[in-house]
């Protein structure tokens, strides 16, 4: 028998590779010019290997000219080697597709070929040959991962794959099993890294994405799933006991550096005609190119007749090149027929609590000026945005701003029972026109109301109002509030009774007092009307009531207690949050949807909006960095080998930074491809532990609100020991007997220390010492953060700065370098030290009470332990390096997650004030503290309750 090698045409290399005692032949193209074949073929007998490549006949063109005809030499997308030259998308695979396109020869005269003529198999075997092109970067922290627009690991295809996509095609192999790693939870302390890494890899299998890019599948800091393998039935994933639910953060911040969502402006949106599906990069194309099948249904559907058209060159487009075939998340504008109508002025209603409180805490005076020194940020970039200002008290105070006026007239409305707007006009007025009349007026505010002595707060007339003047546009309502609501519509009083903190009636106090915030919210939400709620006082607000407003209008609620801007700390966070909110990109009028592929359905949702329909959710505005969760239902099996979740949003945009397209209706579409199973193994191997605890946050708020915070801790408990008796019982030989063992995958095995950690959590912690409005605040939170800043608010991050290594708190590749994160128990304190605790929200510098006092002079600029102060301070810059450095991770830890939250710092005596030391030491929730359990006597009563012998933790 002839060597394979002797039958190869010239320009082609055999070479043997032994794997698992099997010996295969591979073929390896060294140089395609010399034949111009991209694959093999035995020769014929009396044949003889030509150099040229095969052309379709004339006649072949001529008899179907009705198809849609493109020049060979300016487009090579369907039948001339791949497309996607970009540099970045990797070194191998993009080098040998630059070859290949530098060496095919164009037809001379731009002659035309027509899609679905020429090979119709080409078209079908260049979808599904797939190269690994891409290497997986290095293994990478969750904080300092890489940004969108860069590889990251587990969601791309690395070179360690293409022997095996090689062989998938040859029939000898197919999609990459996962590998299930058991873990003893009695012998593995947590490992706070463990958080940080990226999720289980998606294995897709071969020839289901059509794109070799490493951005087609969805980022997991915009979409992420519970399991990275998706069951094909109901009774395996209720064997399995591991929630399946998706976590959704739609419009993250873009960090600097990384490279924002690709815009697609030619307004050519290729749908589904059954399920409505966006074109995305797991269809496939068939019929020769003229027609796609949709991943979700399986529908055949038209490709649109400008597809392929670059409208931009006016000239034949490279369909490869599209940014909806590469790209899991893009942004389509919409054309006009997207339109219910034209896109309308961004609207802002500034409503301020002018009474006593808010005077004396200087709310009003620090408001004032923040708004006047970030008018500049507000997106008006088309110089149509409008803004308003509404007093009150226990009466409304409208302030008139009539065009090309450099002064404002006030108008007092008392009558609060039946509110009405005191003129027609000049109450909302345009930014850029009466910008010298705004600027004036909000440097009086606080000297007409400094000496304001009026107790009473309006804040429902107050809202009505503000609703009255934009309701017919729509827009953004601010409340700033520092007084309890006493008067008119949604007037409260104080429910706040300490006998009943850490009873079972406690969470009555978690609901809203008054059926005003819900309705008038549901009002807004039709009107498109979004409110954001600023709320500042010394004493009880009913945080749980007034956070209805936004929790149903898709807006936000920021707490700060007792604020005081006497202290330059307070008014700096306040201005800070305010500025960045002001700031943020504003996106309008949204609805969403998210599609799943066939047997799979959306069940509940979990956020701030309001479900308009079954699945449906109307979002008067999408704030940024703001996170949902939707769980989801297995209605049928499922026989596809993967299915794809799609969330579509359509918003009216105003973006800042000078972007030349300025309030416009678009669509940002987010796709995700997961693989199915039928194995129950690779269920528990793909958890995603970070989406599981974040989807058990919103659940536990959920029961807290709805049953008891009692039921809340009970559900979030025993869903953990399901998922660990579930593993017990089908993945480990102990079966279901007693073990002396508590096994977890080793994907999962931080799941337990986050259950605790939430256990432990404000929102629903067993405590009779927390204030209602601390946990109403916590609750918000607990449903609206993404991830990212949702895991550090469960499980801190705890650092040891007066032993950090050299290089922490100096600049490096990433900015700056992080000392190692330690595990959440005291035991790591030392009496001598200098530990930082933060859980995203507040800072904690802790100093050991034997602490030397040189540490001391070089952090502090204090002599000795003794003339240090606690409480809540503002960290000096010195001149020594030490200094330097504890301030950059001070300033890191502040920057380096994403929202507008500026952390409190608070320094800590190891021995000051009890209540300081106590709040500081609760964020180590690896320790006991009152009726919580530690660490180990937790895993100790999960291991009773898995083994049926045991009750609660």
């Amino acid at each position: 028998m002839a060597s394979p090698a002797a039958q190869l045409p010239p320009g082609w290399a055999a070479e043997w590779y032994v794997i698992i005692s099997m010996t295969t032949c591979i073929f390896v193209e060294i140089a395609q010019t010399a034949t111009g074949r991209t694959q093999w073929e035995v020769p014929s007998a009396g044949t003889e290997v030509t150099d040229e490549q095969p052309m379709a006949s004339q006649a072949q063109v001529a008899h179907h000219s009705k198809r849609r005809q493109y020049a060979v030499g300016q487009t090579q997308v369907y039948y001339g080697g791949d497309s996607l030259t970009d540099p970045s998308y990797g070194a191998a695979g993009g080098q040998q597709q630059q070859q290949q396109q530098q060496q095919q020869q164009p037809a001379a005269g731009g002659q035309l070929f027509t899609p679905g003529l020429m090979g119709e198999q080409q078209f079908a075997s260049q979808q599904a040959t797939q190269s690994a092109y891409y290497q997986p970067g290095q293994e990478s922290e969750y904080i300092n991962g890489p940004a969108y627009g860069q590889p990251q690991q587990g969601y791309v295809q690395g070179p360690v794959d293409q022997l095996a996509g090689q062989f998938g095609q040859m029939g000898m192999g197919g999609q990459k099993q996962f590998q299930l790693y058991t873990t003893n939870l009695l012998t593995s302390p947590p490992e706070p890294r463990e958080l940080y890494r990226v999720p289980p890899e998606i294995r897709l299998p071969p020839n289901s994405c059509i794109s070799p890019s490493p951005f087609a599948n969805a980022d997991p800091s915009y979409k992420r799933c519970t399991v990275n393998a998706i069951p094909t039935s109901s009774s395996l994933l209720s064997k399995a006991k591991v929630p399946l639910a998706l976590i959704i953060t739609p419009y993250r911040s873009l960090k600097e550096g990384e490279e924002p969502v690709p815009l697609i402006t030619d307004t050519v949106i290729a749908r589904c005609r059954r399920c409505r599906t966006y074109i995305n990069p797991y269809v496939q194309f068939i019929d020769g190119g003229n027609r796609w099948r949709c991943c979700m249904c399986n529908m055949a559907n038209e490709v649109p007749q400008l597809f392929d058209w670059d409208q931009v060159r006016n000239q034949p487009g490279d369909r490869w090149a599209r940014a909806e075939l590469n790209h899991s998340v893009v942004e389509f504008v919409a054309p006009t027929e997207y339109m219910v109508r034209p896109p309308q002025p961004s609207v802002y209603v500034f409503l301020i609590d002018v009474s006593h409180s808010a005077v004396q805490s200087g709310m009003v005076a620090t408001a004032s000026r923040a708004l006047l020194e970030n008018l500049n940020r507000i997106p008006d970039e088309d110089e149509r945005t409008k803004i308003a200002i509404i007093c009150y008290d226990v009466s409304l105070y409208f302030f008139s701003l009539p065009p090309g006026s450099t002064d404002a007239t006030m108008l007092v409305v008392s009558d609060i029972e039946d509110v009405f707007l005191p003129k027609p006009t000049d109450l909302l007025v345009n930014l850029a026109e009466s910008r010298s009349a705004l600027e004036t007026l909000l440097g009086r505010i606080p000297e007409m109301f400094k000496d304001n002595i009026i107790v009473g707060s309006a804040m429902g007339p107050a809202l009505q109002a503000g609703f009255k003047l934009m309701s017919p546009i729509g827009g953004k309502i601010m409340v700033l509030s520092s007084t309890l609501p006493s008067l008119g519509a949604g007037a409260l009083k104080s429910r706040e009774d300490p006998k009943v903190l850490g009873t079972t009636k406690e969470s009555a106090l978690l609901q809203a007092a008054s059926p005003f915030y819900k309705t008038f919210a549901i009002e807004c939400s039709r009107a498109h009307v979004s409110v954001d709620m600023f709320l500042f006082s010394a004493g009880y607000t009913d945080v749980a009531s007034l956070a209805f407003l936004p929790h149903y209008t898709s807006g936000q609620t920021y707490y700060y207690p007792a604020f005081n801007a006497g202290r330059s700390e307070d008014a700096l966070k306040f201005a800070h949050e305010f500025g960045e909110v002001l700031a943020m990109p504003i996106m309008l009028e949204a609805v969403m949807r998210v599609r799943a592929s066939r047997g799979l359905r959306m069940a509940s949702f979990h956020g701030n909006f309001f479900v308009r329909s079954t699945d449906l959710l109307a979002m008067p505005a999408v704030p940024q960095d703001q996170s949902y969760a939707i769980e989801i239902q297995i209605e049928e099996s499922i026989t596809s080998p993967f299915v794809a979740f799609q969330t579509a949003i359509y918003v009216l945009v105003t973006l800042t930074l000078l972007n030349e397209y300025q309030g416009e209706r678009r669509i940002r579409v987010i796709t995700l491809a997961l693989p199915t199973t039928s194995n129950v193994s690779e269920i528990f191997a793909s958890a995603d532990q970070v989406a599981i605890g974040t989807l058990l946050a919103n659940k536990a708020v959920e029961r807290a609100v709805t049953y008891k915070l009692e039921d809340s801790r009970d559900y979030i408990f025993q869903k953990l020991v399901d998922i660990l008796v579930s593993y017990k019982t089908n993945m480990t030989s102990g079966g279901a007997g007693a073990s002396a063992q508590l096994a977890i995958s080793d994907n999962m095995k931080m799941l337990p220390v986050l259950v605790l950690g939430l256990l432990k959590n404000v929102g629903i912690r067993q405590s009779a010492q927390i204030p209602p409005d601390i946990r109403a605040y916590s609750q918000c939170l607990l449903t609206t953060l993404p991830s990212q800043l949702l895991i550090p608010y469960i499980y801190p991050t705890f650092y040891s700065l007066h032993n950090m290594p050299p290089e922490a708190g100096t600049v490096g590749e990433n900015g700056v370098i992080m000392p190692p994160a330690l595990p959440l128990t005291s035991e790591r304190l030392e009496r001598h030290g200098l530990f930082l605790i933060e859980d995203g929200q507040t800072i904690f510098l802790y100093v050991g009470r034997d602490a030397v006092p040189q540490l001391v002079l070089d952090v502090f600029n204090l002599p000795n332990y003794e003339a240090l102060r606690g409480g809540k301070t503002t960290l000096p810059v010195l001149d020594n390096p030490f200094s330097q450095r504890v301030n950059a991770v001070i300033q890191k830890t502040r920057e380096m997650r994403r929202g507008v939250y500026y952390p409190h710092l608070y320094v800590v005596k190891d021995d000051g004030e009890p209540p300081l030391r106590l709040w500081a030491l609760s964020a180590l929730i690896q320790d006991r503290a009152d009726v919580l359990p530690s660490y180990q006597q937790f895993i100790s009563s999960l291991k009773d309750k898995v083994n049926g012998i045991g009750g609660g933790y």
